[in-house]
């Protein structure tokens, strides 16, 4: 995926500034950062679900699992 460079970046503000005005700036750059934040939290609580399953899990005590030293 192709990173935007510096005047990509620079169009895209001075077209959010037209459409939304300088009044809306904070309140969009908040709505951006929350979004942001909730998604990185997802994708690591969803991340450390995947490993905590993918390890095998034996409830039964030591002494009556199978002996795995062969």
């Amino acid at each position: 995926m192709p990173v935007p460079g510096p005047w990509e970046l620079i169009l895209l503000l001075v077209i959010v500034l037209i459409i939304f005005g300088p009044g809306k700036l904070p309140d969009i750059g908040n709505a951006v950062g929350k979004g942001i934040r909730e998604f990185r939290r997802a994708s690591s609580d969803l991340e450390e679900s995947v490993r905590g399953e993918s390890k095998p899990h034996d409830d039964r005590p030591p002494d009556e699992r199978p002996d795995r030293s062969h």
